[in-house]
């Protein structure tokens, strides 16, 4: 599993540019109906990792404002052309899939604490990196504790119980879902 929000960071600093790398790239936006595939692995495994496949995952802000209004638009998009696998499982791909919901997830917790925001002419820049920077830390802390707990999908009860958890809080949050 491997996240970038590197790419996601500047968009913060940079409004006008947002999503230019993503963009730059094949991505999948997050949707209910639309689970992972194998087909959707086309990046090359990395020769230095032992791992089974790798998710790349962008978590992205953009804002607008004017003198009357304040908008954002948050995306979750997996990369088609940094993610790879290398054992191609059913197990592996439902962990994989697992990887980008908590992705979402944390998606919605953005959205949430967007809307909860205050704007502030004077600090909207400082604030909006204090929060996105806060997301992603908690979303890889997340990501961490998957892989760990799940021995990265080799405990199958652990993995089962961790999916229905992420079932659980995607519902959840169901109300932040419509953040583009």
């Amino acid at each position: 599993m491997r996240i970038c929000p590197a790419y996601t960071l500047a968009i913060l600093l940079m409004p006008s540019m947002a999503f230019a790398q993503a963009k730059d790239e094949e991505t999948i936006d997050w949707h209910s109906s639309r689970q992972l595939s194998w087909n959707d692995y086309k990046g090359r495994p990395d020769p230095n990792s032992d791992a089974a496949a790798s998710t790349t995952t962008y978590l992205g802000i953009e804002y607008k404002m004017d003198d009357k209004s304040f908008n954002w638009k948050i995306q979750c998009r997996f990369s088609l052309t940094k993610s790879w696998g290398r054992t191609k499982t059913d197990i592996i791909l439902r962990h994989e899939q697992g990887h980008f919901d908590i992705a979402e997830i944390f998606a919605r917790k953005l959205h949430k604490r967007m809307k909860e925001y205050h704007f502030n002419q004077a600090t909207y820049e400082t604030d909006l990196r204090e929060i996105y920077s806060s997301i992603t830390a908690e979303k890889e802390a997340f990501q961490d504790l998957y892989d760990n707990e799940t021995d990265h999908s080799r405990k199958k009860d652990v993995q089962e119980k961790w999916l229905k958890k992420i079932a659980t809080t995607l519902e959840e949050l169901k109300g932040f879902a419509n953040y583009s």
